[in-house]
């Protein structure tokens, strides 16, 4: 889809949560058919009388302390790309001056009365569910429809996990280290609430932190550790249906007693679970929803033949 969106000049909509790459989508785009600058403007950052003066520029004194003619971020992107990011964030009052940039393919600048052409390509981006900010009147359904003419929806990391792997070895290029199985097991069972931008983060944390050998849990942050040995708990705290078929036995567990430590539920979390399974350690590890080889490192931990 990329390639594609390269291949024209349309304007784009990047839709997607905080985290899930979209000025690095924008940027492919771009970087896979070059032509100009790419110019990044963050309608977050646009606050006050100034706004306008940033995305337009200004004429020598059009307002008090307008000393010399500016340029505008829009007439950098002349022949090349203007990256609006977190275009939901843009006034009304703006998304009237973009939608005629759009249609016109002009603008003019603070203080100035004549109108000037631009050729640009924009791509705009959002974490916003513009149709629900259309619904409650915080954004213009001229202009949805005139961004959204080439739309690109980034799926949050917890729906494609099947990419961390992929992800880690990209950010782990040139630092000459290996995750562990289990580490890798761990990042992979992480729902990642900030999507691959907090993946990033934390595996740049694993590379300043880690300790000798290949990377290993104790070089996960805190947070990222109890989430998954909590997690475990609670998948276990409740009854788990056997598949159809029967593959496997019927297994429950009692809720968790605040008063046992947290290892002394996981020993018996797992000594229940090859109990049910009769010992089959790969069935047993499905029951936890926690791979072989966490298991097998458990059972070593607390004794467990």
């Amino acid at each position: 889809m990329i390639d594609k969106a390269a291949a024209n000049r349309l304007p784009v909509m990047l839709l997607g949560e905080s985290g899930t790459g979209k000025e690095v989508v924008a940027r492919a785009i771009y970087d896979a058919n070059p032509r100009g600058q790419f110019v990044p403007i963050d309608c977050g950052s646009l606050v006050g009388t100034l706004m306008e003066s940033e995305l337009f520029g200004h004429v020598k004194g059009a307002f008090s302390g307008a000393v010399e003619n500016k340029r505008g971020l829009v007439e950098l992107a002349e022949r090349g790309t203007a990256f609006f990011d977190e275009i939901g964030d843009l006034p009304l009052e703006m998304q009237v001056k973009l939608l005629r940039l759009l249609q016109e393919g002009e603008f003019r600048a603070v203080g100035s009365l004549q109108w000037r052409k631009v050729d640009l390509r924009i791509i705009a981006a959002t974490h916003r569910n513009l149709k629900a900010e259309v619904a409650a009147g915080r954004f213009r359904l001229d202009l949805y429809y005139r961004l959204n003419v080439f739309g690109l929806h980034l799926p949050p990391l917890r729906h494609r996990k099947e990419d961390i792997p992929l992800l880690v070895q990209h950010f782990l290029a040139g630092a000459g280290m290996q995750p562990s199985p289990e580490l890798l097991d761990t990042l992979e069972g992480y729902d990642w609430p900030g999507n691959v931008r907090e993946l990033k983060h934390c595996i740049d944390r694993l590379i300043a932190l880690h300790s000798e050998g290949a990377l290993a849990m104790a070089d996960l942050p805190s947070a990222l550790i109890n989430y998954r040995a909590l997690q475990g708990l609670d998948n276990l705290s409740n009854a788990v249906a056997p598949p159809v078929g029967g593959a496997l036995p019927e297994f429950s567990m009692a809720p968790r007693s605040p008063v046992i430590s947290l290892p002394d539920n996981e020993r018996q979390a797992i000594a229940r679970a090859l109990k049910a399974t009769k010992g089959e350690r790969g069935k047993a590890a499905r029951l936890l929803e926690i791979g072989r080889t966490t298991l097998y490192r458990k059972m070593k931990q607390y004794g467990i033949e």
